[in-house]
């Protein structure tokens, strides 16, 4: 069971406007339409021996040439009514072209999708969810369904409403642990500011590769690695990024690994990730920063275990805790350190 520690001394409600959102989190009002569109259209003398994948991007320039190819090929597209598979077959001219225009997968992103969320605290203004590990929080490329927006979306009504579904804040695919969600615009724009300014805490576990004994400071701008696009790198220039990384326990012989308690001071992508690594001490089975699977981790050790915040609405002191899932906490015990506590 997850812990729930909530402090119910009320002081006033913040009350804040809109202003705060990215208006490019709103979805469009489409958005999720699952109507399939048929054209048809003959091949005129200019049109002769086109490819039929460029024919059908003339049929259809809303739609990628990549959308349209991927039509073909599932059997969506016919020419004199026999289905095509092959998107470099010439037409001829006097031939019928028919497409049967299917949704995009990114235009089908935001739709209601029922699944379990791991629901610690829920009042009508707000929720804080426990993201299992492998649920991506945000529709993306590659994951334009089964995500934590879907989810919100089942869950009630209002959040069709709102930018992200309410979603404030991420974790990766990987990491494990504590999200806050509005579930009013009011409490959204309220939670998205304190995020800003730096009132939400949260507060980690992890085990990494090395052995750290005291204390760590963290204070190393970041950015997106120059050299690769898929990660974040500390790089001269970045945003300013803060963490502090205190030991728990080490392991007394090599190969070193330690767990540690991690506090973020700013919220930048991927920012215990790479400011471990850039220490030495890479998260234990954290592919992308250089740290070696370990203790029968197959994703990298890094759970958000504690959030606290005071309620935008009510002003309430929030405090919400959630132990290490199974894994990490099988990886924690064959270590052999103690349980931990925040």
């Amino acid at each position: 069971m997850v812990q729930a520690l909530v402090d119910l001394k009320a002081t006033p409600g913040i009350e804040l406007g809109v202003d705060a959102l990215d208006p490019e989190g709103d979805a469009p009002e489409d958005a999720g339409a699952s109507e399939v569109e048929v054209r048809e259209s003959r091949v005129e003398r200019e049109a002769q021996g086109q490819r039929l994948d460029k024919f059908v991007v003339g049929m259809a320039p809303e739609f990628s040439r990549s959308h349209l190819q991927g039509l073909i090929e599932r059997g969506l597209v016919s020419v004199q009514g026999q289905v095509q598979t092959t998107a470099s077959r010439k037409v001829l001219a006097g031939q019928r072209v028919r497409v049967e225009l299917q949704p995009t997968e990114e235009s089908q992103a935001f739709r209601a999708e029922p699944m379990a969320l791991d629901i610690l605290y829920e009042d009508a203004h707000l929720m804080v969810v426990n993201k299992p590990v492998g649920l991506v929080v945000h529709p993306a490329p590659g994951n334009w369904s089964g995500t934590l927006m879907n989810g919100l979306l089942a869950h009630h009504a209002q959040a069709a409403q709102l930018p992200r579904a309410g979603i404030v804040h991420r974790l990766d695919k990987d990491t494990s642990g504590l999200m806050v969600v509005g579930k009013t615009l009011e409490a959204t724009v309220a939670l998205s500011r304190m995020i800003a300014d730096r009132q939400v805490h949260r507060e980690y576990l992890a085990l990494c590769h090395g052995r750290l004994t005291a204390p760590l400071h963290v204070d190393a701008p970041m950015r997106r690695d120059p050299a690769s696009r898929v990660k974040m790198a500390v790089v001269p220039g970045g945003k300013p990024a803060q963490t502090d990384v205190f030991p728990l326990a080490h392991t007394p012989d090599a190969p070193w690994m330690s767990a540690v308690h991690c506090v973020l001071h700013t919220g930048r992508t991927h920012q215990i990730r790479v400011h471990l690594s850039w220490k030495g001490y890479a998260l234990v089975a954290d592919a992308l920063y250089g740290g070696a699977p370990a203790l029968g981790l197959e994703r990298q050790a890094l759970h958000a275990a504690k959030l606290s915040f005071e309620h935008p609405m009510t002003g309430a002191a929030m405090v919400l805790l959630a132990p290490l899932p199974a894994d990490l906490a099988q990886a924690w015990q064959r270590a052999g350190f103690p349980a931990p506590a925040l």
